[in-house]
């Protein structure tokens, strides 16, 4: 009786194992996929917080003035070949799926280069997109203050001819209405999903 017993206790702690193991796989499929939330992992990570920047109007803009809403915060900059113009389409493309709503969500664009990005050069890129778009640039110290809060990689990659390219971080970062962060957003998928997806949040 007690080696059954034993054995059975084994085969519980091996099922218990393997759902253990298969709740924090959904986790983190969810937090990647910008669906769900996982407990823990948002404080652990400590993504977003206070920034003082100007828009591509000339006017501050600070992370105070994003309270009450849900926003998506992209960095990235104007001499970017592909990465950059394709995701500003795709969320430009999931403002206009939002209708009226977009009015309700905030889109953030930060330069990583701030060297080149000025808020003029900054507004004359975002008529390309959707007007709900707003970029922003700074000092030097305060774009680099932002990345850090944000976790954001960002180098400055020489090229021939004595220019330079950007290497950044690529992540759509999904932030609620009191400016903490809740997922990588999913821009990957049909507009109207996405949009969708982002109304749950206001």
């Amino acid at each position: 009786m007690s080696a059954m017993t034993s054995q059975t206790s084994r085969i519980l702690l091996v099922l218990a194992a393997f759902l253990a193991g298969l709740v924090l796989f959904l986790g983190v499929i969810l937090l990647v996929s910008g669906r769900g939330t996982v407990p823990g992992i948002r404080s652990a990570a400590a993504i977003g917080g206070p920034f003082e920047l100007v828009d591509q109007n000339g006017r501050a803009l600070t992370d105070r003035d994003m309270k009450g809403r849900p926003f998506l915060v992209f960095f990235g900059f104007t001499n970017c070949p592909d990465v950059c113009p394709t995701t500003l389409f795709e969320v430009s493309e999931i403002m206009r799926a939002l209708g009226r709503d977009a009015d309700r969500i905030g889109a953030l664009f930060i330069t990583v280069d701030p060297e080149r990005d000025t808020p003029e050069k900054l507004k004359d890129y975002l008529a390309s997109f959707d007007p709900h778009l707003r970029a922003l640039s700074g000092k030097p110290a305060a774009i680099a203050a932002t990345e850090k809060a944000y976790r954001v990689y960002s180098k400055k990659i020489p090229t021939d001819g004595g220019g330079y390219t950007m290497d950044h971080t690529a992540i759509v970062y999904l932030m609620d209405k009191d400016g903490r962060f809740v997922a990588p957003f999913n821009i990957k998928r049909r507009p109207e999903d996405a949009a969708t997806d982002l109304r749950r949040y206001l």
